[in-house]
């Protein structure tokens, strides 16, 4: 479906295979934490095996062009947005929802390539980010104790016993609507979706009167009239311009059903996990000896590390050998989640210890897991004044210590919610009572993500970059 890119002569292809003594199994032996208490054994073994025999979700080719793409980012030649929900709930699949999140991927970025003038590889975290880590096993509320929501493929977040017990069929109505949504999204796009020659269809009826609007037309127009130019010149149409390469991520979180969608293929060495294209670690699950890190370490895919607040530069280090022992191109991308107050303290000893290690990694900013509040109002928020003050940080900092900032992780939505204070429309906490829609994390809407991908292309221009 999508066609390899040729690299430059100094990045060699992947030919590694996983140790001898790795299987997609093998996380079973090693502590393994965030997996739910399935009440009955049998149940979950049945809805596993049959996840096993159902169709991938991905390709293994789609893999290997990521993979390739991001080593052309950690080389500063493209830049990595990746972006969609804290965690997909189950009714949320529909054709709307779908085709806005897509919307608002693809005008971030349009605005992206107009601004920074190179490839942007366009991730969505959905299609599979139905699991979510928790801090606590169980969850209280007025004296009575019930297992804490887990995301839409463990358990419901009604709190009462039937939906917080887990349930085993909830794995292969994740999968099926993963599939229902992939499916969606690629034939939107086939369809010319994202025609650059219609940039006009992406936009999004309630935003019409945006403080952003003008702006965002003005970007649009430029694009179709630079494309109308080059067509005048060349004679005839530009071709692939009706259509976008995506890729899917989601949090390896949930390793049974990681490793029921691991799988061989023909012509290929290796084991692919094919539910999604990029995998990535979260936080709570780094432990070196931990399940989570290795069960990773044998997989062929692109692969992301969550970098917070207390990971250490020779941990960092460390996960580094386990995942990426032979510094393969395109392999690492190390997403760093500090917070505003806190980044300017804990970046640059991390950044330094990887750049005098030489491993080559991708370097991309999540300005939103740090910078999250409770209100007086009993709302999770995140204030856009503090993301945006992580994002310009980030790039500050990777510049002074010779390093590069080759892309951004947000969690956001198309939809008209109002879960993140401030933005073009200086949204309060009292607004949040208006369309506080998530059941997890606070989510950027499609105003404030347009705002981010405007501010991404003004940083760099400021830093000549």
């Amino acid at each position: 479906m999508h066609r390899l890119r040729t690299v430059s002569p100094s990045i060699t292809h992947d030919v590694s295979t996983p140790a001898s003594d790795w299987s997609p199994s093998s996380w079973r032996a090693h502590p393994a934490t965030q997996i739910p208490a399935y009440p009955d054994p049998q149940a979950l073994a049945d809805a596993l095996e049959e996840v096993r025999r159902l169709p991938p979700l991905v390709t293994s080719w789609e893999i290997l062009a990521l993979k390739q793409q991001l080593a052309q980012a950690q080389e500063g030649r493209s830049f990595l947005l990746q972006g969609g929900d804290c965690a997909e709930s189950f009714v949320d699949c529909t054709s709307a929802v779908i085709s806005n999140r897509l919307k608002v991927l693809l005008q971030m970025s349009l605005v992206l390539v107009h601004g920074l003038r190179q490839p942007v590889i366009r991730v969505g975290r959905f299609a599979g980010q139905y699991a979510k880590p928790r801090s606590a096993d169980m969850e209280t509320r007025d004296g009575v104790t019930l297992p804490s929501y887990r995301g839409d493929i463990v358990n419901g977040a009604a709190f009462d016993l039937a939906a917080r017990t887990p349930d085993p069929r909830r794995l292969l109505k994740a999968h099926a609507r993963s599939a229902m949504t992939i499916n969606f999204v690629r034939a939107l796009i086939d369809g010319g979706f994202a025609d650059l020659h219609h940039p006009e269809y992406w936009s999004l009826d309630w935003v019409g009167h945006s403080p952003l609007s003008d702006e965002y037309r003005r970007m649009v127009d430029a694009v179709a009239d630079a494309v109308r130019f080059t067509e005048t010149l060349s004679g005839e149409p530009l071709h692939n311009l009706n259509r976008a390469e995506f890729y899917t991520s989601h949090e390896a979180l949930l390793l049974p059903y990681e490793e029921a969608q691991t799988r061989q293929v023909p012509r290929q060495s290796g084991w692919f996990n094919l539910s999604t294209h990029f995998p990535w670690i979260g936080m709570r699950t780094t432990a070196i000896d931990g399940a989570h890190v290795q069960y990773l370490r044998g997989l062929r895919n692109p692969i992301g590390i969550k970098v917070g607040a207390t990971m250490q530069a020779d941990e960092l280090l460390r996960l580094l050998d386990v995942l990426d022992p032979g510094n393969d191109p395109g392999r690492m991308t190390l997403i760093h989640r500090f917070g505003a107050t806190r980044i300017a303290e804990l970046l640059p000893p991390l950044v330094d210890a990887v750049r005098r290690a030489g491993h080559r990694v991708l370097w991309i900013a999540d300005p939103m897991h740090g910078n999250t509040q409770s209100t007086s109002n009993g709302y999770k928020t995140r204030p856009f004044a503090a993301i945006r003050s992580e994002l310009e940080q980030a790039f500050d900092i990777h510049a002074a210590h010779g390093s590069r900032l080759g892309g951004v992780h947000l969690e956001l939505t198309g939809e008209n919610v109002t879960e993140c204070t401030g933005g073009a429309r200086e949204l309060t906490e009292a607004d949040l009572e208006r369309a506080y829609h998530s059941t997890v994390d606070p989510r950027l809407n499609y105003e404030q993500s347009l705002e981010i991908a405007m501010l991404i292309v003004r940083k760099r221009h400021r830093l000549g970059r």
